[in-house]
């Protein structure tokens, strides 16, 4: 009986503390967690993009390195015409390399909404994640299932004179783990612009992330952008001297 009501009293006090837990934790704390879970210290993948539209269907495969929220680095692999195309973010800047004339050209923020890659993901898409956290302000405003998975609803308001492009998101999030589930963007006149979806949650490397992630333009009937993991690793030693216009220029060698 006694050691009943010791197991009694411990399942008590952990579950008022899990209560607890989950009432103390922020927003940008879940922001926090969901960045760090998929990305890693570091995180290397190959990368399937299929450009979805009416009447035709584009793919492109990827290598992609990154370090931290700075740094990255994208190549394309193929098509072989784009082969060797690379774009390399240095904080909030990117560089593109275009093989074909040999030339390196530093993207200005005129471009930042500019089509990536003739894709429904923007420029800015490239640049956002590192400065997320910083430019908005975060709150939790509900709790929504999401297929199997309980999830917070985030609203991300963009801070006063944040150089941003979107006057709203939405983000849902996993309880458990805080897996990224769905996200709505927004205009500065409150219209939904995009939609974007993150799913097929496998286990990579050792982690539960999702494989699958899908940008779908609200206004654009029949258009989408997948982008699909074939295979991610985390926290494999990179050094930021990797990331340089020399090694962007040679990425895929």
């Amino acid at each position: 009986m006694k050691n009943f009501l010791v197991l009694f009293i411990l399942t008590i006090l952990y579950c008022n503390f899990s209560e607890l837990s989950a009432q103390e934790i922020t927003a940008a704390e879940i922001i926090e967690r969901s960045q760090e879970h998929v990305r890693g210290a570091t995180h290397q993948a190959t990368i399937k993009m299929s450009i979805i539209r009416p009447k035709y269907t584009r793919e492109m495969v990827m290598k992609s390195w990154s370090l931290g929220d700075d740094f990255a680095l994208i190549a394309v692999e193929s098509p072989a015409r784009e082969k060797g195309t690379a774009f390399l973010k240095r904080e909030q800047e990117i560089y593109n390399w275009v093989p074909n004339i040999a030339r390196v050209v530093k993207l200005p923020p005129s471009m930042m909404m500019q089509s990536w890659m003739g894709s429904d993901f923007t420029n800015d898409d490239l640049v956002k994640a590192a400065s997320i956290l910083e430019d908005y302000t975060h709150t939790i405003i509900g709790e929504e299932q999401i297929g199997d998975y309980d999830c917070y609803k985030v609203e991300l308001l963009p801070k006063p004179d944040a150089p941003v492009v979107w006057g709203k998101i939405y983000s849902w999030f996993s309880k458990e783990e805080f897996i990224e589930l769905r996200a709505e963007f927004y205009d500065e006149d409150d219209f939904l612009v995009n939609e974007m979806t993150f799913s097929n949650i496998k286990e990579m490397d050792g982690r539960k992330v999702p494989t699958l992630v899908e940008v779908i333009p609200v206004e654009d009937d029949g258009n989408k952008t997948r982008i699909e993991y074939l295979e991610i690793f985390f926290d494999r030693p990179i050094e930021s001297s990797f990331f340089s216009q020399q090694k962007m220029k040679n990425a895929l060698r």
